[in-house]
């Protein structure tokens, strides 16, 4: 039954998805940290991490990954088939209607729309990474000075390395050789 469920909420994600890979990032939250609590929102940060570094799609990485911490590898295959499925269906009927009818006024009105929405969804996403960056909790502590000063140094770093357009593998061996470096002298001088 979990492998079915995986299917059809990965399925709604690959439905609902529309701007790409960071656009699924609040669904499969949705899913598997809110609704589900298949995983907590630091074990879902560092899912869409490691999907972030490893080749391929995001959205798709993210889906496979997830469904192996949840149900091993059918779990994972469970998860990348439901959010590949809608993807490949609407794929080719747009690419069908596009071909036979050209550019739709109707459609690209559609699509317009869509965008707010979708900057939307990825902005509230990434408020949650940077709570839990910064206050390594997963909603919005009442007492804010309990900032993690590491996680200042590294979130400032990052957007530094964005600014300076240095690469996007560069940033996360960089900032996760930094993490480690600054985790150890932590421990060392407390």
């Amino acid at each position: 039954m979990i492998y079915l469920t995986l299917f059809w909420e990965f399925a709604k994600v690959g439905i609902f998805c529309v701007g790409g890979g960071y656009a699924s990032m609040p669904l499969i939250q949705d899913a598997v940290v809110d609704t589900y609590h298949w995983m907590s929102l630091s074990e879902f940060v560092d899912i869409f991490t490691i999907s972030q570094m490893t080749p391929g799609p995001i959205g798709i990485n993210a889906a496979t990954f997830a469904g192996m911490k949840i149900a091993g590898i059918p779990g994972a295959i469970s998860a990348t088939v439901g959010f590949c499925t809608p993807s490949f269906i609407l794929g080719i009927i747009l690419a069908n209607l596009f071909f036979k009818y050209g550019d739709i006024g109707p459609i690209r009105g559609i699509l317009n729309g869509l965008r707010p929405a979708v900057v939307a969804l990825i902005a509230a996403a990434g408020i949650s990474f940077v709570v839990l960056a910064l206050w390594n909790v997963e909603t919005l502590p009442s007492d804010l000075s309990t900032i993690d000063p590491l996680g200042i140094v590294i979130l400032a770093a990052s957007l530094l390395a964005v600014r300076r357009k240095i690469g996007v593998i560069k940033i996360l061996a960089g900032t996760g050789v930094a993490g480690l470096v600054l985790g150890v002298l932590r421990q060392f001088l407390c």
